[in-house]
């Protein structure tokens, strides 16, 4: 199977669709059942050897955690006292979705009530009622994992470097991105909001200290699957910053850096290009803001 496989946004637009809306379902969970930790860090997926996970999860005395295996093309629902349930994931409804996975927790005997109505997209339709969202092609769910697995692996390399408050490499299931965050220590100043479907004070939660931001977006909005990096507040000079490779550009509309997927799976440094984005874009944006690099960064 490839590594860097390809992933043509219109090639799977409505699966992408369907699979966001069922992995909100999964994270509200998640959101439900941990306490908050700094910057929503206890909502998200992380990215296994086979798919994505919760990871373990409280539930009374008891744990559990539901994993997406892109392998198998099944939804797991397993806890600590060895019970376990599942079910295909194949082309259904967000409405059969949400009912299945409800019935999965219920046979384990696990009971939770979540906020049905999804976030960061235009088309807020609750779960239980959406019949309109039911495509699901799983050649193409496991080649957006594959692809996910890699950009992973690269984000640990070059988190190796940073000593400062970092986030693991998660999997963010409202926006549909995966991201780490490397941060200065300062405060930032409140974020303007206004992502659909999302309240303003969710927004200034994750943003309310200065962050420098890689990640993984598989695209939408006219645009085809990129990596991405940006910093909050923005500082001045940073559009103007030169950065690699050179097929990466710093886009006006969405005001951080841009690399296409496609040009990372065609070079003949996959690995190279994705870590030189990533060093240039840090280096660009930390600079620019100010920040301690020499109390941050690991020179050895």
């Amino acid at each position: 199977m490839e590594r860097w496989p390809i992933l043509r946004y219109e090639d799977w637009k409505e699966t992408l669709a369907t699979l966001q809306l069922w992995t909100q379902i999964v994270g509200k969970i998640r959101l439900k059942l941990e306490p908050l930790v700094n910057h929503w860090w206890n909502v998200t997926l992380y990215v296994t050897s086979r798919g994505l996970t919760t990871s373990s999860m409280p539930y009374e005395d008891r744990s559990f955690e539901i994993a997406f295996d892109f392998i198998d093309q099944r939804l797991l629902i397993v806890d600590c006292d060895g019970k376990r349930a599942s079910f295909a994931l194949e082309p259904m409804t967000v409405a059969t979705f949400y009912d299945r996975v409800m019935r999965s927790l219920g046979e384990l005997g696990i009971a939770v009530a979540i906020n049905k109505k999804p976030n960061e997209v235009t088309e807020a339709i609750p779960f239980d009622q959406d019949t309109t969202h039911r495509t699901y092609d799983g050649e193409y769910a496991q080649r957006f994992w594959r692809a996910l697995m890699q950009i992973s692996r690269l984000c640990e390399i070059f988190r190796a470097r940073f000593l400062g408050k970092a986030s693991p490499v998660h999997f963010f299931w409202g926006s549909f991105d995966l991201a780490q965050s490397f941060f200065s220590g300062r405060p930032a100043p409140p974020h303007p909001g206004g992502f659909p479907n999302l309240p303003d004070w969710v927004t200034r939660e994750a943003y309310s200290r200065e962050v420098f931001s890689i990640g993984f977006w598989p695209g939408g909005f006219g645009l085809e699957p990129m990596l991405y990096a940006y910093i909050y507040p923005i500082p001045e000079g940073l559009a103007g910053s030169t950065i690699r490779p050179q097929t990466a550009s710093w886009s006006d509309q969405l005001r951080e850096f841009l690399l296409p997927y496609e040009s990372v799976r065609g070079s003949d440094d996959p690995d190279r290009c994705v870590l030189d984005f990533f060093a240039s874009t840090y280096q660009a944006a930390a600079t620019c803001a100010g920040w301690d690099r020499a109390a941050l960064e690991r020179n050895s």
